[in-house]
């Protein structure tokens, strides 16, 4: 299946929930948590994921997953790729979409980039999501200070996607990489997204730094010896529901699961502190994560939405 046409058949209805997986237990994790709530999903893998264990053991194990998972819909995404990086994805044959990100360049710049990405991907029947807008934050290769980031401007949005021809489109709403969103009550910029809308209608839109760094977690990992910041909080529930009708058709989530994995672990050791063995801790991971991935599917309005791969 490819992205492009789950992310169409979810638009204003229901977002896809495009989980970034590093490991076999997260891999696991979100094929169960797909098959629980019988949602599509997207399976989004980043350059840093690529070089932690070479692309091949990862693709490894999402092939052993569907095997696993026979009636889970997936595609697989290459997330925050340089060309570089999507010209090797596009070869591989194993991505359905690929992210070419050049949203710290130029404008003209990074249409001439990213046209670059679409041109081959297209030829390899491979969808292609570009960025507009630059997000903060921290997160795998991507460290933005607040001063370098920067709204997606409405007025470029159409322009861009028709000069580039991507078939879908990350913009800069508000949220941010990493952990520490937001300080206080976190919020996107509703009015920025709608606008958006308007001037690209029935164009997928795509939300980075989804995330919702619940309290709970942070309180519970610093309760084990974790020294994450209090105050910081990730996007409300509400608004991932709001901007799904304005238009988000994916919704990228990773720091929240590696909250869970955390939380987990640190419990887990602090409990158990004779504990060495991998696998009780990373299957308990498995089960939260999986349970974690359900409930976002839930939360999107995906779960129950997943067609047969064969369909």
């Amino acid at each position: 299946m490819n992205s492009i046409d789950i992310l169409r058949r979810a638009y204003g209805e229901y977002g896809i929930g495009a989980f970034n997986v590093f490991t076999a237990e997260q891999v696991s994790g979100v094929f169960e948590g797909a098959a629980r709530a019988g949602a599509p999903v997207l399976v989004a893998i980043t350059p840093a994921a690529r070089r932690y264990l070479f692309p091949w053991v990862l693709e490894g194990m999402v092939r052993g997953a569907s095997r696993v998972y026979p009636d889970v819909e997936f595609a697989v995404h290459l997330d925050h790729g340089d060309t570089l990086h999507c010209l090797s994805a596009i070869d591989s044959g194993f991505y359905s979409s690929v992210m070419i990100d050049a949203s710290r360049e130029d404008f003209e710049t990074n249409i001439i980039l990213t046209r670059e990405v679409v041109l081959e991907a297209h030829e390899r029947g491979v969808s292609v999501e570009a960025e507009l807008g630059v997000l903060g934050g921290v997160e795998d290769d991507i460290s933005v200070g607040k001063e370098a980031s920067r709204f997606t401007d409405p007025g470029k949005a159409a322009e861009f996607v028709e000069r580039t021809g991507c078939d879908s489109l990350a913009v800069a709403v508000g949220t941010s990489h990493g952990a520490y969103k937001f300080k206080g009550e976190g919020s996107l910029e509703m009015a920025l997204l709608e606008d958006l809308q308007s001037r690209l209608p029935g164009f997928p839109l795509v939300l980075h730094g989804a995330s919702a760094v619940p309290a709970a977690e942070v309180e519970r990992i610093n309760r084990s010896g974790g020294r994450l910041f209090v105050g910081a909080s990730g996007v409300p529930d509400g608004q991932i529901r709001e901007a799904v009708k304005m238009g988000v058709c994916k919704v990228n989530i990773a720091t929240d699961m590696r909250l869970v994995w955390a939380r987990c672990h640190r419990e887990f050791f602090q409990d158990h502190p004779d504990g060495f063995d991998p696998i009780i801790p990373g299957s308990e991971y498995i089960g939260e994560l999986a349970e974690f991935v359900a409930a976002k599917c839930e939360l999107l309005g995906s779960a129950g939405r997943a067609m047969s791969p064969s369909a």
